[in-house]
Order: structure tokens, then C-alpha cells, then sequence
């Protein structure tokens, strides 16, 4: 299972990789202008820490625009896959992109069917939102499971599933008992992943007997 960094913070991919938890990059406009960085070298930036893919997103809304901005932001590092939001016009743009050699990544995909139309233009991976739908009381992670069973029947079928909108350790454990291809985790999400409070009660007791022995 791949883990993928949802960050614009080049600190917190650069952590995440000194754990082994940095399989790739996601990022997204909001991101990028929380962050404050510019987008291009930040980009670049964070694809000098990686060997997986590191998703940049189109902001364009025409097929042409997306084209254009693909093109450009692939040239960027050998390791950039263009992020793409599910529309029409992006649907086009993913179809030419990945062409050309230039990966993409679907993103914003919230229905089962969605997700099949972006396996048909041929996007390398998709990005369902599971926690923007648990907010509208709809059970995110079902979804994942009917897209891999979807993906799961047909064997043209290439694009890989990497859930998103991950907003606990919950759905990281979810996603991987569904056999999904992998999750992009905000950084603070994984550092709760590491923590247990049995395991710091542990620790603590390894500790102070050891303090005994003495």
C-alpha cells in the first residue's frame, strides 16, 4: 500500500520520507496558498525528496488550459503527475496527457461512476474524497470499496485507487482492509498513526524500571 503526503510543507514530506512514509505527493491550490511558497518550486522541491509521483494540480478549467499547464508542470521534475479535477474538460485533457507519457491523477471523484469514467480516459490514479462525504453523512469508504470492485472486474482497468480527504487513522485502516492501492495522509494524521497511549504507558514503565536497575 502506498502512502502518499497530502502537503505543500516540504518539511513534512521530508519527515514523512525519514519514516518511510513518503511513497509520493499530493498537493492542491488550497495547499500551496496555505503554505505561502511558490507553487512551481515548491513542486520542485518536494519531487528532489521523492522517487513517486508527485502530484501538481491543473487550475485551468478548459481542456486546452489543463493541456497546457500538464505539459509545462511535467517538465518540471521527471517524477510530476498532473492532478486534474473530474470534469468533462479535464476527462478530455487526462485522455491527451497520458498520451503523451504524462501522468495524471483524477482528483474531487466522489461517485463510483465517476471513477470508472476516469479509468476510460486512462488516468494513472484517482483520488476519492472519503471524508468530505462522511460530512454529508454519506459513508465514504463504501464508496472505495465499489470502485475497487469495479476496477477489480475488468483488467483494462490500469488506474490505481489512492483515497483521500483522509481525516483519521480510521480510514487509513479502512482503505488498507479494502485492498485500496494506497492514501494520501496530511502529515499530522500519520503522526497520530504512530502514537498509542499503551505504547507511550509502555515505554514509560520500560523506563523507570530501567531507572530501578541501577
Amino acid at each position: 500500500m502506498k502512502f502518499f503526503v497530502d502537503t505543500a510543507d516540504v518539511e513534512e514530506v521530508k519527515a514523512a520520507r525519514d519514516l518511510g512514509l513518503a511513497d509520493g505527493v499530493t498537493t492542491n491550490p488550497t495547499l500551496i496558498q496555505k503554505s505561502g511558497k511558490p507553487f512551481r518550486e515548491t513542486v520542485i522541491a518536494m519531487a528532489a525528496l521523492v522517487q513517486g509521483p508527485v502530484n501538481a494540480e491543473a487550475v485551468s478549467t478548459d481542456r486546452d488550459g489543463i493541456i497546457r499547464e500538464g505539459r509545462e508542470m511535467a517538465r518540471w521534475a521527471p517524477n510530476v503527475a498532473v492532478k486534474i479535477p473530474i470534469t468533462r474538460e479535464g476527462l478530455q485533457a487526462v485522455k491527451v496527457l497520458e498520451s503523451e507519457d504524462i501522468r495524471t491523477t483524477v482528483t474531487l471523484v466522489f461517485t463510483p461512476v465517476q471513477a470508472l469514467l476516469a479509468a476510460k480516459a486512462g488516468a494513472s490514479w484517482i483520488c476519492p474524497f472519503v471524508g468530505r462525504l462522511d460530512d454529508i453523512s454519506t459513508p465514504g469508504m463504501e464508496i472505495i470499496g465499489q470502485i475497487l470492485r469495479i476496477y477489480g472486474q475488468y483488467s483494462e482497468l490500469k488506474t490505481e485507487v489512492i483515497v483521500a480527504s483522509v481525516r483519521t487513522p480510521v480510514h487509513v485502516l479502512e482503505a488498507a482492509l479494502l485492498g485500496a492501492h494506497g492514501v494520501t495522509i496530511p502529515f499530522p494524521v500519520i503522526q497520530q498513526m504512530v502514537r498509542h497511549p499503551l505504547t507511550d504507558q509502555g515505554i514509560q514503565k520500560f523506563m523507570d524500571d530501567w531507572k530501578k536497575t541501577k
